[in-house]
This record gives C-alpha cells, structure tokens and sequence, in this order.
C-alpha cells in the first residue's frame, strides 16, 4: 500500500499524532537566530498553512520583543493552538498568560528541572521545594486558562520515581500535556521507551492525559527518540522546522512528518495531520529568515534529497522512481511551478505570486514590495519565486531596524596590489546622518570598521557567508554575518545584487540587534 493510500483509508483518531512546533522559541534560541514581530508572525501563519497543531511562539518573559512576538502571533494567527513558556513561578506564569490572551486556544507550557545535577548546580532548590514549585505553577497557569502543558527539563538524567511524582502532582493540578524532554539529547530510543513505560506503571493518572516527547539531537538520536516515543503512548512530537534549535538543535518535524506518512504501515496506522506539500515552502523560508541554511544532504528537504547523479541511479528513477525514492518529491511540495515575472509585471501580479508563496501583505506592505520589485526587475529582467522570497524576506527585517541605524551610502575603492578602502553614511532613527570611512584587510573589514566608526561600535567577524539566492550572473546575493560587539553574540542579512551592499547592510542589522539587546535584555531561562 503506497503513503497516498494510508492517507486515504480511514484513521483511527487515538492514533493521531499532534505536532507541536517550537521553531519560534527554542528554534529562536539557537546562536545567532533573532526573529523581529513580523517575521514570527509570517512564520506562524505558514506553520499554520502546513497544519502544525501547536505553534510555540516564545518565552514571552525573556525579553519585550519575546513578550510582543508572542503576542502578536496569538491575536493574528487564527485556528491553532498558541503557547507561550513560563519556568515554574507566578510573574513567568502570569506574563505568559498575558501574552496568549488573545488566542483562540491559548497555552501556559510550564517547566520546571528534575535531574539532579539541575537541582544542585542550577536551581539551587531541593526536591520537596522543586515538587511545590511545579504544583503551584500548574495551578496558577489552570486558573489564567483551559489548556496547560507542563515539562520536567532534563527529565531524562532524572530519577524516574522523582519524575512521577512530579507529573502526578501537575496532573491533579489540571496539566492536560505531560512533556517528558530529553533536554540534553542524552538517552537512545530503547532507554527512552523503557523510561517512559516505567512513568506508566509509577503514575497511572499519565494515560489519562496527553504525554509529549521533545527531544534534542546532540548525538544525532533526536528523530529516533521522538519516534520512540510515540510508538509507546506518546501523542505529541515536539520539535523546529530544519531541527534547528539550542546546540545540535531539535527532532526535525519535517522527517516526523514523512516518516509517518510513509511508514505507516510499519507504525501500526500512527498519523498526523500536516499538509506535508506545505514542508518545502515552510523549509526556505525557516531557513531565509532565520539565516541557517539547510545542508545540502539534510533529509526531507535538503537540495540533494531527491537529487541523483551516478548513473545507474538516474537510470533506475526514469524507468521507475520508486527504484531509488521512497518518497514523490511532490509529497513535500517540490512540485510547484515557478513564478517568473518581468519589470511589465503590475502590482495586481504581483499581490497574486505573493499570495501564491503564502504571503499576504497589507496595503503598505504591498507598496515596500512593489518598489523593490520594480527596482530589483530594472536590473535583472526577470524575478523568480526565490527571488521574490528573498526580497519580501529582506524587508520584514527593516520592521527590526525601524528605530534604528540604516546605511544610506556606500563606497568602496580597492583592486590588485591595493588597500581596500570603504566610506559609508548611514542614518539615525532621528534622521541624523554620520559619513566615517576605514581601510581593511579585504572589502568586508574595510566595510565593518567604516560602519563601526560611524555607528560608535566595536564588533568582530565570526562568521561571514554570501551565497546566491538564484543562479546566473545577475542573481540576488543574501549575505549573513554573525559578529562579536560588546561580548555578545548577534546577526545580520542584507540582500541585493551587490554582495558589498548585501554585507554592509547585514552588519548594520546586527549593530541594530545589539543596541536592542542594550534597551531589552533577554534575560537567560533555559529551556526544556
């Protein structure tokens, strides 16, 4: 029986498997990853296209821009579940209450550690103390709303007995989730079976109840642990768009999802209710707007996934492609046809491509939009679908730049046997205007130090990539640097068909992104 089969026979309801997508929290907390209220909330409604049931959108306590982001995302994106995280006390509890109010099915997820190295190194609390705190938690986040998830962080390296006594207290308190994480990607999936069948039999009221798995990948076992757990009683997945996430990141939802899809049989009927033709367009723009490029051999939706090059395979896949694919690439959206439109192409052409990418903009959205399109369609001619994602990208990040820094000029003179040398004007919230030039090492140095001086700033270079958003000699370039200023760690993109203008613009984001880190410091909670 092939994938599309299962999916049309009937389904049994209690084998469904609720996917529960952390991207804009835990996702967010990779280095580097710094999503304004606009690209969250974009991102929350093409979660929603791909038919996620839970959309984690941050830990509305960490910072104000977390607390706006979450909210934002609860008052806009309608149908699905909304939930904020809150470590287990009242101002987290309460804060993240306020800021799921107006969903239409908000979510308190509350946490709290239970292994003993956390207790003693981190929480600095005892067991007793640690049980009242999670009790208590549930009980406060009960009372603000209906639905409450509650996790015990580094459940793993935790004595079982602990964790469900814990669980039972959080359970009579009104929790209707139980997550059991594998915080620090630890256990393998025979262990984890074993711990999660030994919570069953020491706290029965468990199966009376949703039990989730969030699982991360520092030994590569983050997928498989997940899969473990629902083929146990689990019927929640958590996990980030790409396995992005804290470290080695998180279970990537996109290979949960094909994995039940096409092995259904060998699950026992387990299902989920993902549009899994939404994965690939999900994918790019995860990717685009976080700047974490998907390598080229990642399952599911690297560019080689369902790329063939030695010959035997390619012979094999054109007389019949189930001779080296599993998969129909169309299954996970890669059918699509491609939009391509010219500098004739109108406004009305435009909304529509837009709209068909799952982008819907408002009427002055509309307008940014159309101004760089037109301008972008002067110099190439013609303007693909990724190019189209890559400028509508770029400009949902200038909302986090509004009130700050913007480069208005640039020049740059340099060649063979010469000193790069940059001069840059950029420009205050205030509409004040700072000229500084420097000379480098390279063009990118010479660009940095010009806009550290005009900026008043001092950042290093850790990272620096350009690659082209499409092919041919006039194609867009995306650049990403992740820097060093002020002992912190922040990044930036800029895109143009210049990769000087795209570099200095992506540095002068991230001498935004610290300056509002200095004005709304995320304060360091951890995470499950």
């Amino acid at each position: 029986m092939t994938a599309d089969e299962q999916t049309a026979a009937p389904q049994d309801p209690a084998k469904r498997i609720t996917f529960f997508d952390t991207t804009l929290r835990d996702g967010e907390q990779a280095p580097g990853i710094t999503l304004n209220t606009r690209e969250k909330v974009e991102i929350a409604h093409q979660l929603a296209r791909l038919g996620v049931d839970v959309i984690e959108a941050g830990f509305p306590i960490s910072s104000p821009g977390d607390f706006e982001g979450v909210r934002a995302v609860a008052a806009e994106v309608p149908g699905v579940i909304v939930a904020g995280l809150a470590r287990a006390n009242p101002r987290d509890v309460t804060t993240a209450g306020e800021a799921v109010r107006d969903a239409e099915r908000p979510r308190i997820h509350t946490f709290i550690a239970t292994s003993d190295i956390h207790l003693t190194y981190k929480l600095k609390m005892s067991r007793e103390q640690v049980l009242t705190a999670a009790t208590e938690a549930v009980r406060l986040a009960r009372s603000i709303v209906d639905d409450v998830e509650f996790s015990c962080e580094d459940a793993t390296r935790s004595e079982p007995a602990f964790v469900a006594e814990v669980v039972g207290a959080a359970i009579a308190e009104g929790a209707g989730t139980i997550n059991i994480p594998d915080t620090v990607g630890y256990t393998t999936p025979t262990e984890f079976q074993g711990f999660l069948l030994e919570l069953y039999d020491r706290c029965p009221e468990l199966r009376g109840v949703v039990l989730s798995v969030h699982c991360h990948d520092d030994l590569g076992l983050a997928v498989a642990n997940s899969l473990a757990g629902v083929q146990v009683g689990a019927r929640q997945v958590e996990g980030c768009i790409n396995g992005i996430g804290e470290r080695a990141g998180n279970a990537s939802l996109e290979e949960l999802a094909m994995i039940l899809r096409t092995r259904a049989d060998a699950l026992g009927g387990l299902w989920s209710g993902l549009t899994t033709t939404e994965i690939t367009r999900t994918s790019r723009m995860v990717s685009r707007m976080t700047g974490y490029v998907v390598q080229p051999n990642k399952a599911i939706v690297g560019r080689n996934a369902f790329a063939h090059e030695a010959g035997i395979h390619q012979h094999g896949v054109l007389s019949n492609p189930l001779t080296y694919e599993i998969m129909d690439y169309a299954s996970v959206g890669l059918a699509q046809s491609e939009i391509v439109l010219g500098k004739h192409s109108g406004r009305h052409a435009l909304r529509n491509a837009l709209v068909e990418m799952g982008y819907e903009l408002d009427r002055d959205e509309l307008d940014q939009a159309f101004a760089r399109f037109k301008d972008l369609a002067d110099r190439k001619g013609r303007i693909s679908a990724a190019d189209l994602e890559a400028i509508v990208g770029d400009e949902m990040r200038v909302e986090g730049a509004a009130d700050g820094l913007a480069l208005d000029e640039l020049h740059f003179a340099g060649g063979t046997g010469g000193t790069p040398h940059a001069r840059v004007v950029v420009r205050e919230a205030d509409g004040s205007r700072r000229e500084a030039e420097a000379d480098g090492d390279g063009p990118v140095d010479a660009l940095m130090k010009a806009i550290d001086r005009a900026a008043g700033t001092e950042g290093t270079l850790l990272e620096y990539a350009v690659s082209a958003v499409t092919g041919g000699k006039d194609a867009l370039g995306e650049a990403r640097v992740v820097c060093e200023i002020d002992g912190r760690r922040f990044a930036g993109q800029g895109v143009s068909t210049d990769v000087l203008e795209a570099s200095a613009t992506a540095y002068v984001r991230a001498v935004n992104a610290s300056r509002h880190a200095e004005h709304g410091e995320r304060v360091a909670t951890g995470g499950v």
